[in-house]
């Protein structure tokens, strides 16, 4: 049994932290969080789905990826949206999902099609996060309020969106390249940044609401 091996299984039953986390604490999230555990239920549920599939013999079911990319389209952009405090903000959120959900379809349908792996998909949602993620660490640290970050569920949550997309986007982009020359092995950068990214997923469902004080300048 190799360490890729291992480490792959070990990525896959990772999703399984942060659905528990947000059962344990399911009283204690805000409505965004439980936007957030909702995705991660659907997530844990469609990484099963392609487990299940890959060892009952089914050869291809890349089309559960492409799901997934849209489901993750449509989930993030409603955390962000109701994440954010500036109306404007809110509005580029609706604005870059929406056409990040269109070159997603139109991916789907006339470039590299549903039966392929949807590298330019999720090459697009890598590129629409790491833009939401950014923008929230800015906003969050030029709020007017004294917070404690470090104990904001969304900070931690917000901290493993960064960190997942930013190091698995040259993956995405260049995993057609890396599929035909048979380097399989480069996938465990993705399998190890998984399972750090579900830890940190599973730390913000398990923090408690904190009280805000206005700041005064």
């Amino acid at each position: 049994m190799s360490v890729a091996y291992i480490i792959s299984n070990a990525s896959a039953a990772s999703g399984i932290l942060p659905v528990l986390a947000a059962l344990y604490n399911y009283k204690h999230l805000d409505k965004v969080l439980k936007i957030a555990a909702a995705f991660f239920i659907i997530s844990f549920l469609s990484d099963l789905v392609q487990f299940i599939t890959a060892v009952s013999g089914v050869k291809n079911n890349v089309p559960i990826i492409h799901l997934f990319i849209i489901i993750s389209i449509l989930f993030f952009g409603a955390i962000y949206y109701h994440a954010f405090f500036k109306p404007f903000l809110k509005k580029i959120i609706v604005i870059l999902s929406a056409v990040a959900l269109l070159i997603v379809i139109i991916n789907i349908i006339f470039i590299e099609g549903i039966w392929e792996y949807p590298s330019i998909s999720n090459t697009v949602l890598s590129v629409l996060l790491i833009f939401f993620s950014l923008a929230y660490f800015y906003e969050l640290l030029n709020r007017q309020e004294f917070v404690h970050i470090e104990k904001q569920g969304l900070f931690w949550i917000n901290a493993a969106v960064l960190f997942y997309f930013s190091l698995n986007i040259f993956l995405f982009m260049l995993f057609r390249r890396i599929i035909s020359m048979h380097q399989t092995d480069y996938y465990i950068i993705h399998n190890i940044v998984n399972i750090i990214a579900n830890i940190l997923f599973a730390v913000g469902l398990l923090c408690r609401p904190q009280k805000t004080t206005l700041y005064q300048y």
